[in-house]
């Protein structure tokens, strides 16, 4: 009989995220005739029922036009195919440690290679052009953590080897703007412009227009690093792994005020809001990795598979930009309108 397919959740990830497909008239008793299709190239299947298939994303499938159709192959009878988007492979070899920063006047995406505590890199931010080709944009910030673009298209950059925000001017000089900032990770601004710095052994520091740091809001430390993002309602978002498995998320007002917006993530990390509030995280939920999306009133769900992502970004062209622990940087075109591009 020809199975089908019921749902697939999520309807997009990078290589080797986990997808679960929902199906019925699945025959699994012959397992080495039954294959799972993105477009042209078969997942690695990792348990499979009647009902049920969890498969790992193809990394390659992602070189195909997108969205690919998704099917299930049982003895050459495949099921009718459902639209899957794989994200595609734009750079190798980098070292991400928080989200990605996109560049809206030149269109460039910038991505660090932090390097392990105290380590000299060659080069401390690499960028990748529209075109995809990937370059070493600066050099000499050790540790460099945190990216993020002012309304005037000035870059900032934080050390959590220092401790110190650096302003990188339009010919690629690191200037300390604001130091004695502890272990700098996390590196966001509000919608009046005003520069939020999350040091990662428990303080968000205010940073004025002359780079003087005052504590904001005390959290937990984090093991990691503190992840920041302003949402639509002009409250700060924070997130800072520890040692647990059931992470909150913060929600800090303007007055410096603590709450909590969503728990029950594992390892929550970088994070990026679209126009219409919804948050997205790098995040464990209910045992499955990749990004969760939240929506304002709190609903969650895995919204892109994959195992080691750290980070993200919008483009300007509607791509969700995601950044690996393994170094790798992917490209999905998801046609979603960041909140970070409304504020400049």
């Amino acid at each position: 009989m020809r199975p089908a397919i019921i749902s697939v959740s999520p309807p997009a990830g990078v290589d080797g995220g986990e997808v679960i497909i929902t199906c019925r008239d699945l025959d699994t008793s012959r397992f080495g005739r039954f294959r799972v299709l993105f477009g042209n190239v078969a997942g690695r299947i990792v348990g499979a029922s009647p009902h049920r298939v969890t498969v790992a994303v193809p990394g390659e499938a992602g070189r195909e036009p997108q969205p690919v159709p998704l099917v299930i192959e049982v003895n050459g009878e495949r099921s009718p195919s459902v639209p899957f988007l794989v994200g595609r492979l734009i750079a190798t070899e980098l070292h991400p440690v928080t989200n990605p920063a996109y560049d809206v006047e030149s269109g460039y995406i910038y991505v660090t290679y932090s390097g392990s505590r105290g380590q000299k890199v060659p080069c401390s931010i690499y960028r990748i052009s529209p075109l995809g080709e990937k370059s070493e944009f600066l050099h000499d910030i050790m540790n460099a953590t945190a990216i993020a673009f002012d309304r005037e298209g000035t870059m900032f950059v934080t050390s959590r080897y220092d401790g110190t925000v650096y302003r990188i001017s339009p010919f690629k000089e690191a200037e300390p703007f604001a130091r004695d900032l502890g272990i700098a990770t996390g590196l966001a601004f509000d919608r009046e412009g005003r520069m939020f710095v999350g040091d990662r052994s428990g303080t968000i520091f205010a940073v004025n227009e002359i780079g003087e740091a005052t504590p904001f809001a005390e959290l937990e430390p984090s093991v990691s690093a503190y992840h920041l993002a302003f949402g639509p309602d002009g409250h700060l978002y924070v997130t800072g792994p520890t040692a647990s498995s059931n992470e909150s998320i913060y929600r800090i007002s303007p007055d410096g005020e603590v709450g909590f917006f969503f728990t029950g993530l594992g390892r929550p990390q970088g994070l990026a809001f679209d126009v219409e509030g919804n948050l997205y995280v790098a995040a464990s939920w209910r045992g499955r990795r990749g990004i969760v999306k939240i929506t304002p009133r709190g609903e969650a769900d895995l919204f892109v598979a994959g195992k080691t992502l750290v980070g993200l970004a919008f483009d300007d062209a509607g791509n969700m930009i995601l950044a690996s622990t393994q170094g790798e940087l992917y490209m999905l075109p998801l046609g979603i309108r960041g909140y970070l591009l409304e504020l400049w």
